[in-house]
Formats: structure tokens, C-alpha cells, sequence
């Protein structure tokens, strides 16, 4: 029989791919891989009228897009959970039999009353020794049993919960169809899980299930629960106030490879980050070096500044091939793919997000004789000191004067630099006002090299349509 290690990750189609199940997946995955394992994908869809088809694709796509793929030899599934019904009420009426789980004849409403009249939280345990036999209406309570459940938590040591607090849970509802916490038990012993790495948020369940594991005659699995994921607030992110939808940042020009290496990060340190100053780190030492005894036990920031911190280091870094086939869905179908080729290295690490690449250089596709949009405020302060006119003039007659061949970057450069040298003014001074009249903007990719791809004709005209209307400006009422 293999001893290799099986995880799972079972999440719910029940909407948007959480940040938070994303980390927790990528968690599983590494730990699989590396000890040579198995990541088995559980979509737990027994909520019917939550569950939408296109939220399992979903699930799926969004795991892909993190590199865990369902072609790995580590991958198994997607096994559902709708299709194990039968054997969820089969383990309830061996507890049943075996007399770990009894019939309770109460409602709900009945429950409440009871604890309101005893003065106790919960149900009291009413039916215990009643000994009811299945019927319409009667839920199956387990029995849990006295003493204390001891779970041995990889990241949180032994944690001691005392039976005494946790009421006879609910197996079976009154309908017959099994309840969250026997259907996960089940599942996990039907598909030989070794490991359950989860969040802390469902710590408090953990007793329960392994009671049920238990009464069922297995070994529980390696418990680990690793810290929530909270917003600035120090509150648990949630799907109603905070942006916590994986899918939204890959749209919004998130790398793949930036969003795993920052999730990662949250509640682990890769040991080599203080040596190196820094917390980049491909997935392969991730996956490496990832430890559950090494998870801190605080809740984790997710940081939104910080992972597009992580993201401009990413894009910065890309080689320029990767870098076009990223952002080419990002750009207008009817940009030229060679200009912006040209000018891509020049502005990747100027970017955030591949969102963003568009509004840098859309300068550079205008149609013929279209100017660019003008900051107004930008062309003011440009245009402001008394040499503006006489730079721009010669800066005109200079790059008019120049041969085709000589239309390279450290020519533009040199050109420029001679020109300041007349009028006593330091580069940037003198840059910003033919970077204004060409791009419409004092920010953007770094000047000569936009110029150099733009080309000469245009250069020239769009420095001719600023001169004109700086003598406009200039003339007197």
C-alpha cells in the first residue's frame, strides 16, 4: 500500500475563486510536490442552489492560472462531492448501529426553547437516552463522547478542546441528507487523505470531524490550519467588502507568477529572504522551501500595495517575449504589435499592472495628423520659462536637420543636450517641454527612446503644432 502523502482542497462553486482558497491551495500543492504526493481537487457542490456550473470551471481555471494544473502527475480530479451522497448516509447509519449517533424528534424552535428555559448555550442533549427510531422529521446527533479531543495541529501544536463545550452536532437533517461535517469526514476516508492543510477559520470543526473520524475506525488525517488572510482593519476578508476575487486581479493585470510568490508570503518567510533583502522568489525554491512548522500563527495583511510591489518586479524582470504575449490582449486590435514591440523594454519596469501599458504609449498610435491629447497643466508649466520659445525653435531646426540613419536614441540625446547648452538649463528642465508636445503628458517611457520609435516626420510635426501654439500663447492680446 503507497505511503505517499494525499492532500486535499475542497472548495465550494458557490461563487468567485477566493485570494484565500487560492494561498491554501498553493499550500497543498507545494507539500504534495515536494513529498512526492498527491493533490486531490474536491469540489464540495452539495449546496444546490448555490452551486453553478460555471463557477466549478471557474474553480478550475483559476487554480490553472496559479500553476496547479489538472495534467500534473500530482493532480487527481476534480471528484465531486453531490456524487458520494450514498455513502454519506451509509457512514451515518453505521454510527447509528454502533451507537455513536442517536434520533433527536426536536426542532429547532424546540432546541432554542429548551436552552432559554435551562439557561445553556446549544442543544442540552435532550434525546440521548430516548432511544427513537428513525422517522420523518428526526435528525441523527452524534454522541460526543467525555473527555477532551487533543488535536495535533502542524502549525499550532496540540490543541486541547474540552467535549464538555461542544453539543451532540447533527449528522442526518430531519430530510435524510447528510450535514457538511460527516460528508467531509467521509470523503477524506474514501480518498485516503493523509493531510488536511486548511484555514484557522475552521479549526473549531476540527474536534468534531475528528470524533467522526474516530468513530469510524480510522486514523485522523495531519491536521494544519494556517492563519487567515485580514484587510487593514485586521478584519477577515470578506466577499462584501473587500476585493478578494482571484480572477479580478489577473484581470486587472496581476502576474500568475506575482500573485503565487505574494500569496505564498502571507504567514511564511522563505528562509533565504533576509539574506537576500528580499521575498521574490521563483516557484521552484517556494515549493522547496515551504514548511508548515515554519507558518506563524498571526493573521496574515493582504497587502494590496505590496503585491503590486511584488507585480512591477515581476514585469520588470520578464524577459520581453513573455512581457508582449502578456499584455498583447491588454492593447487595442488596431495597434501596431512592431512599434509597440519597440518601445515594450523601455517602459516594463515603469509598470504596475499590464493594465497600465496601454495609457503609457498611446501616444505612439494615433492616427496620422491627430495630436495627442494635452494635459493642460503639464503644457503650462512646460511652456512657462521665457526660453521655452528658443529651445523649441532650435530643437525643431536640429531634429529637422538630422539624416535618417542618425535617428537613434543617443543621437536624439546628444541633440537635445547641445541645444540646453544655450540656454544654461539642466536636461530635465530641457526635456519637458518636447516630451509635453510630443506625448501630451510630462510622464511617460523615457523620452528619446519614445522619439526614436515614434520617428522623425512625426517627432517633427508634433514639435511644429507645439511651436505654433506657443507663439499663440505668447502673443500679446
Amino acid at each position: 500500500m503507497s505511503t505517499a502523502p494525499r492532500f486535499r482542497f475542497a472548495p465550494s462553486p458557490t461563487g468567485s475563486f477566493h485570494v484565500g482558497g487560492a494561498r491554501t491551495a498553493l499550500h497543498n500543492w507545494a507539500l504534495a510536490r515536494r513529498l512526492g504526493g498527491t493533490f486531490v481537487l474536491r469540489i464540495e457542490d452539495t449546496d444546490e442552489a448555490r452551486n453553478r456550473p460555471e463557477w466549478t470551471q471557474g474553480i478550475i481555471d483559476a487554480l490553472a492560472w496559479i500553476g496547479i494544473s489538472t495534467h500534473d502527475e500530482h493532480f487527481e480530479g476534480p471528484h465531486f462531492q453531490s456524487e458520494h451522497a450514498q455513502a454519506h448516509v451509509e457512514a451515518a447509519q453505521r454510527l447509528y448501529e454502533s451507537g455513536a449517533a442517536y434520533y433527536c424528534d426536536l426542532t429547532g424552535q424546540e432546541v432554542q426553547d429548551r436552552a432559554k428555559e435551562l439557561d445553556i448555550t446549544g442543544y442540552d442533549g435532550y434525546s440521548r437516552d430516548r432511544g427513537l427510531e428513525p422517522g420523518p422529521g428526526r435528525v441523527l446527533r452524534f454522541r460526543v463522547p467525555d473527555g477532551h479531543t487533543i488535536v495535533r495541529d502542524a502549525v499550532r501544536g496540540d490543541v486541547d478542546f474540552d467535549n464538555s463545550t461542544i453539543e451532540d452536532f447533527v449528522l442526518l437533517r430531519g430530510n435524510g441528507t447528510p450535514m457538511f461535517l460527516l460528508a467531509n469526514v467521509v470523503d477524506d476516508i474514501e480518498m485516503a487523505i493523509t493531510d488536511v492543510v486548511r484555514a484557522e477559520e475552521h479549526l473549531p470543526n476540527t474536534p468534531k470531524q475528528q470524533m467522526l473520524w474516530e468513530a469510524l475506525g480510522q486514523e485522523p488525517p495531519r491536521w494544519a490550519h494556517v492563519p487567515v488572510l485580514v484587510n487593514e482593519q485586521r478584519k477577515k476578508l470578506s466577499k462584501r467588502r473587500d476585493k478578494v476575487a482571484l480572477e479580478s486581479y489577473r484581470d486587472d493585470g496581476i502576474l500568475a507568477d506575482a500573485m503565487v510568490n505574494y500569496l505564498m508570503t502571507l504567514g511564511w518567510t522563505p528562509p533565504r529572504s533576509e539574506e537576500l533583502g528580499s521575498e521574490i522568489f521563483p516557484w521552484s525554491e517556494l515549493e522547496a522551501e515551504f514548511r508548515l512548522e515554519d507558518v506563524t500563527l498571526s493573521p496574515a495583511f493582504f497587502d494590496v500595495k505590496k503585491l503590486v510591489a511584488f507585480n512591477k518586479q515581476y514585469i520588470k524582470n520578464m524577459p520581453v517575449d513573455e512581457f508582449l504575449a502578456e499584455v498583447d490582449a491588454e492593447l487595442p486590435s488596431d495597434w501596431d504589435r512592431e512599434r509597440f514591440a519597440a518601445i515594450a523594454p523601455h517602459i516594463m519596469e515603469r509598470l504596475e499592472r499590464l493594465g497600465d501599458a496601454p495609457g503609457l504609449v498611446d501616444f505612439l498610435f494615433l492616427p496620422d495628423g491627430t495630436d495627442p491629447e494635452m494635459d493642460e497643466v503639464s503644457w503650462d508649466k512646460a511652456t512657462k520659462p521665457e526660453w521655452s520659445a528658443g529651445l523649441l525653435s532650435d530643437l525643431i531646426a536640429e531634429y529637422r536637420g538630422l539624416d535618417a540613419e542618425q535617428w537613434q536614441t543617443d543621437v536624439l540625446k546628444a541633440t537635445i543636450e547641445d541645444v540646453m547648452e544655450r540656454y544654461e538649463i539642466k536636461l530635465g528642465k530641457a526635456q519637458a517641454l518636447p516630451r509635453v508636445a510630443v506625448t501630451g503628458r510630462a510622464v511617460g517611457p523615457p523620452l528619446f527612446e519614445a522619439l526614436e520609435v515614434l520617428g522623425q516626420d512625426e517627432t517633427v510635426r508634433r514639435l511644429e503644432l507645439a511651436a505654433t501654439r506657443l507663439q499663440a500663447d505668447l502673443a500679446p492680446d
